[in-house]
């Protein structure tokens, strides 16, 4: 009679973290309702862009403007993370967030129509994410206990899915009912909770015991220094970069939408939420992830049917016609896929670098961490809107997927050592 909830619990997510570690549960919560007024306001840029300039190149120029303050900040703010109280410097880059939302709502509600403004606030707002998110990051393996980081991994993932399901969703039924206003009011609303959550948290100082220095070039060359000695935590990053540089599509969601899949704001929404929507589900039945040893080799399987997915999609969009039902919907399913195997990829990649990584450089780590993962998209918004402009949006996809399936192989095939990592006897 025992059976059917060992089953379950072995297959749905594991939810220990948030009945153990009340910080964590504060931080997640509050984390899981900012993160949809984020994902909100990311897909709303790129429709405001597009509906001023028609320029699937000028979408992707939003990428450039967020990822240069993002390398910038991001290790400097990684720094920041290991000198300074945690919480603190988590609390005051949320605020700087929030002021920076209700900004960019302004410049709606006021119609001013300025691209220009619109790089300058998405810049400022990427580079107090790059001092929030390694903040953020660096405080969960201090109060969670090593044996649930993946599932608190795990957990943090399905939140963000479902910010990536539910934000380009209400971007499209916002923007399309209520214009772009709207859409940035209730990011405005909901960071509230991204304030809240950080409040709630205990102090987080750094060791002294540890040596910390102040933060500068010195301590974050310290930390890259580390980072070039430790292959297993190096790959990582690297086999990220092969997914988000190459074979990331959301760039391509507006024209798509508006030439081929016979849509407009709401199409754009339903294909990001495709995209989640595989995210969600992986998060769902993560639970066997715990108990997973080959945590490296699992990072190349899923980087690859990553890419194979986009490509899949791409392919699609080259071959169906224009127009036909069915053809959206294929698309959001393999782009469901793509989701599903970021999601898996991403708890396993979280995981080593969290175990792998002492505590006095873990902020340094995460910085570079967030570099790499909010950065990586940006660059390939980029690429890909660059790569559409002379192909069309359908090659793009189909050779950016390629791409990825082909440079991560080649990395693994470089570092064998990582597809042998064993999460039960990690070596960085």
């Amino acid at each position: 009679m025992s059976s059917p909830p060992v089953t379950r619990r072995r297959f749905l997510a594991d939810t220990t973290p948030l009945r153990e570690v009340p910080a964590f549960r504060w931080l997640w919560i509050g984390q899981s309702l900012a993160g949809i007024g984020t994902q909100l306001t990311v897909v709303t840029v790129g429709l405001q862009v597009y509906a001023l300039t028609s320029s699937t190149f000028s979408v992707g120029l939003v990428g450039i403007f967020a990822l240069v303050p993002l390398v910038g900040l991001g290790l400097y703010g990684g720094a920041l993370v290991d000198v300074h109280d945690r919480r603190r410097v988590a609390l005051l880059a949320s605020l700087a967030l929030w002021v920076l939302s209700i900004a960019i709502a302004v410049q709606a509600w006021l119609h001013v129509d300025s691209v220009g403004l619109l790089y300058g606030l998405v810049a400022l707002q990427s580079a107090a994410f790059a001092v929030n998110n390694p903040a953020r990051s660096a405080i969960v393996p201090g109060i969670v206990p090593r044996e649930l980081l993946p599932a608190a991994n795990a957990l943090s993932g399905t939140t963000n899915a479902v910010a990536l399901t539910v934000g380009p969703l209400l971007a499209g039924f916002l923007v399309g009912g209520w214009g772009f206003q709207a859409a940035y009011t209730v990011d405005a609303l909901t960071f509230v909770a991204a304030l809240a959550g950080v409040w709630r948290l205990p102090p987080m100082r750094p060791d002294a015991a540890a040596g910390a220095r102040r933060p500068g070039l010195r301590s974050v060359l310290e930390g890259m220094t580390f980072l070039g000695t430790r292959p297993n935590i190096r790959m990582t990053f690297l086999a990220d970069l092969c997914a988000m540089v190459f074979a990331m599509p959301r760039v391509l969601y507006p024209a798509i939408a508006a030439a081929e899949l016979g849509g407009g704001a709401r199409t754009v929404g339903v294909l990001g939420a495709g995209f989640a929507l595989g995210s969600v589900l992986a998060g769902l039945f993560s639970g066997p992830l715990g108990a997973v040893r080959r945590q490296g080799a699992f990072v190349v399987g899923c980087v690859s049917v990553y890419g194979a997915s986009v490509a899949a999609f791409g392919l699609v969009l080259v071959l169906a016609p224009d127009g036909d039902a069915w053809k959206l919907w294929l698309c959001v399913g393999l782009l469901a896929v793509s989701g599903a195997a970021d999601a898996v990829s991403a708890v396993f990649r979280g995981t080593i670098l969290q175990v792998a990584t002492p505590d006095a450089l873990r902020g340094r780590l995460q910085g570079v961490f967030i570099v790499v993962v909010a950065g990586g998209p940006r660059l390939g918004d980029l690429v890909l809107g660059s790569a559409a402009g002379g192909v069309g949006e359908g090659l793009a996809a189909l050779g950016g997927g390629l791409a990825c399936v082909a440079a991560v192989l080649a990395l693994a095939a470089w570092q064998r050592g990582f597809l042998r990592y064993d999460a039960r006897h990690p070596t960085p």
